[in-house]
């Protein structure tokens, strides 16, 4: 049969996935564009049509200035859309094992409504060959219309960094790949509407899908060989960051700094790749050795809290510990793989009372997480873990901070390194 002309103009848009990433390219699309915004959870369609984004990345004022970007749960409303894109997550389970069941959910219900001629972007980081072996099966069995003939499909990795206002989706260099040099440029064509940086064309999809996932394994690697050199430090009893400073005076160190990696990207990907590479028969060391090693930084620093507890004759059941910040990152509602739980799980091993202040979450998941939001009172912690380095806790000060304890002998461990060494008792 012939194949069915694919055409350079675009109508209408469907997101599908109306999160960090998914949210803000709709909005700047809806500028250019007519869009649907398709989300399955009704309560954040609800927030959206009422000008209220839980994420932080798109204020009220613009939610409420839309004039081509509608909101919806229901799939019927995509029937007239010509160009999809998918910007859904792609978590791992409990086994670190990648989790598609929410990108196959994705592609069956554009499955419904896709016509000849459409063509579907994809966005969610995925190993290498996903897109062909998982999501464009389920389209063509689900649609009973066949690739490159009837329909067409690209890969545009996200590069969205949630809670950064300088490096945006307008700002990143766009990767766009697509399953024939026409659908390339066509995916070049609706992105370079919202990206004034670089749009990037990649010869094939898997090479994009690739190139995303390294970006985040790149960075793990280095911060687990950093968070490695901060235990190796504090075992002889030298200062992390005074030796990474003295370091970084050669012109081509690379700076990273240590800490609790977790979030949706970086604390995932790597097993995304992992996986991939496994089922080939290649052993991918390196990745999961500074997976395992990130993996453990959280019960490290409780048992460095510990310690000094105890070097204090304490009795735990007696103790009251806060932990300040719960988001997987700084001036950020995220607490999706928060590794700031691994602190808080450890700890309460020991029948210790816990309690966790965080200004930034939402305040609805803040009330299901039992979070508090409000600024602890004075004298009442025997320690205080400050986890996050949210821009609420810089503002109140070391001072402040310390005088959460009960007294002198109190102690305040800064994860992140935002106070002074001589002004706390233990940073990474």
């Amino acid at each position: 049969m012939k194949q069915i002309y694919q055409p350079m103009h675009v109508n209408k848009i469907a997101i599908i996935g109306l999160g960090y990433v998914g949210l803000p390219l709709a909005v700047g699309l809806e500028k250019h564009f007519d869009v649907i915004g398709f989300d399955v959870d009704p309560e954040r369609i609800q927030e959206l049509i009422n000008g209220y984004d839980r994420t932080r990345e798109v204020t009220s004022a613009d939610l409420k200035a839309l004039k081509r970007l509608s909101f919806s749960t229901d799939p019927n409303v995509m029937a007239d859309v010509d160009f999809y894109i998918v910007t859904v997550p792609t978590p791992i389970d409990n086994m670190n094992t990648p989790d598609v069941s929410i990108l196959r959910t994705a592609s069956a219900t554009i499955a419904k409504t896709l016509k000849p001629t459409n063509t579907v972007f994809y966005e969610s980081t995925v190993y290498p060959g996903a897109t062909e072996e998982i999501c464009i099966p389920v389209l063509e069995e689900q649609s009973g219309l066949v690739l490159n003939k009837d329909f067409f499909v690209g890969y545009s990795p996200e590069r969205i960094n949630p809670g950064d206002k300088e490096n945006t989706l307008n700002t990143i260099t766009k990767l766009v790949s697509g399953s024939t040099p026409e659908t390339t440029a066509l995916g070049v064509s609706v992105y370079s509407k919202v990206v004034s940086a670089e749009i990037f064309p990649v010869k094939s999809i898997k090479v994009a899908e690739a190139a995303k996932v390294i970006e985040n394994i790149q960075r793990d690697v280095n911060i687990a060989l950093i968070n490695e050199f901060s235990v190796i430090f504090h075992a002889i009893g030298i200062d992390t960051a005074e030796v990474l400073e003295a370091a970084a005076t050669k012109w081509n160190f690379m700076k990273f700094s240590p800490g609790l990696v977790g979030g949706h990207c970086i604390g995932v990907d790597p097993h995304y790749l992992a996986h991939k590479a496994m089922s080939i028969g290649v052993d991918p060391d390196i990745i999961l050795a500074a997976r395992k090693r990130s993996e453990k930084m959280g019960a490290y620093i409780a048992e460095q809290l510990l310690r000094r507890l105890v070097a204090r004759k304490t009795n735990f059941k007696d103790l009251r510990i806060l932990v300040m910040g719960y988001t997987f990152k700084e001036n950020c509602p995220d607490t999706r793989n928060s590794r700031v739980v691994d602190i808080i799980d450890h700890l309460k091993h020991y029948d210790i009372q816990m309690d966790v202040y965080d200004p930034v979450v939402d305040a609805t998941e803040a009330k299901a997480l039992n979070l508090t939001q409000t600024v602890p009172a004075a004298g009442v912690y025997d320690a205080v873990v400050v986890a996050v380095a949210h821009t609420e806790f810089k503002t109140l000060g070391v001072e402040r901070i310390a005088g959460f304890t009960k007294n002198s002998n109190g102690l305040l461990f800064d994860i992140k390194g935002v106070f002074p060494l001589n002004k706390t008792d233990f940073r990474l």
